[in-house]
């Protein structure tokens, strides 16, 4: 289309008025029904798509996640890349767990007017793996058949793993309503990305022409630890790019639905307007 302008730096006057999400591993975009609710009384035009193969109903996902195995994150990355550079002006990206490294990678491209990367998963470079990350994550990762298959948490992997800051009562609550399985595949690859030059999940931490960058970490993330954004957030220290980080101290990796949801989702938002201001 004559005209579009979705690259970030293609039109730095206009302030950004549609916020694309994304969603992490074990979760589809039903995940970020508040953040849209919140997002849209301030006047924004909401984005939320699921994964690839992941649309539609979650009892059905549920009960047949066929479809997931070998799904990877070149083909979920590349997804969104499609569905960003139909928009007309470059959008506010927010990803939460894989979706924040992916929010990451889709800066790299030169996509979005800024972002903001929530309890994100390490990219190739950042070599930070928390004991609490290996226990989260070895009752998958053990058995490399999982690489082709989509996989699910139980209900007590889930608690330790995004919940563990509320009641096992509220756990169940949120886990029978959001959880569904993932794709091994985006796991082993992420767990590999260190041993692999040509890993799917990169970025240049380097390139100073890219949109502002917002990392935000939960203190009492189990998955994905502070440790790990923090080193993250170190990385980019030679990018001339704005980067800035932001710890919750008491949060777990539910943070966008447990209790006090809205201070991070609004620390977010009130963020990149701040840096899209023109």
């Amino acid at each position: 289309m004559p005209g579009r302008c979705w690259a970030y730096g293609c039109d730095p006057v206009s302030k950004p008025d549609t916020v694309v999400l994304i969603h992490g591993l074990f979760m589809t975009a039903f995940s970020w029904e508040r953040w849209v609710e919140r997002y849209t009384a301030r006047g924004y035009k909401v984005v939320a798509p699921s994964w690839p193969r992941m649309e539609g109903d979650i009892a059905e996902l549920r009960r047949d996640p066929s479809r997931l195995g070998g799904l990877g994150i070149a083909e979920i990355v590349d997804h969104f890349d499609r569905i960003i550079r139909a928009l007309d002006a470059p959008p506010i990206i927010v990803g939460h767990s894989f979706g924040g490294a992916f929010t990451e990678m889709l800066l790299d491209r030169g996509l979005g007017a800024a972002g903001v990367a929530i309890d994100a998963a390490q990219l190739r470079g950042v070599y930070n793996i928390p004991l609490s990350q290996l226990r989260a994550l070895f009752p998958i990762v053990r058995n490399p058949l999982n690489r082709g298959r989509a996989v699910a948490m139980t209900h007590s992997q889930f608690h330790y793993a995004f919940t563990n800051t509320i009641s096992f009562e509220e756990s169940k609550a949120a886990y029978d309503r959001y959880a569904v399985p993932g794709p091994g595949r985006v796991l082993f690859e992420a767990a590999l990305a260190n041993l692999n030059r040509s890993s799917p999940i990169q970025v240049d931490f380097a390139r100073r022409e890219r949109a502002p960058l917002l990392i935000v970490a939960g203190g009492a993330d189990h998955i994905v630890p502070a440790s790990l954004n923090a080193a993250t957030a170190r990385k980019y220290a030679r990018s001339g790019a704005v980067t800035d980080y932001k710890l919750f101290p008491d949060r777990s990796h539910w943070t966008i639905a447990e209790p006090g949801w809205e201070e991070v989702a609004d620390h977010a938002i009130d963020w990149c307007e701040r840096h899209t201001a023109g």
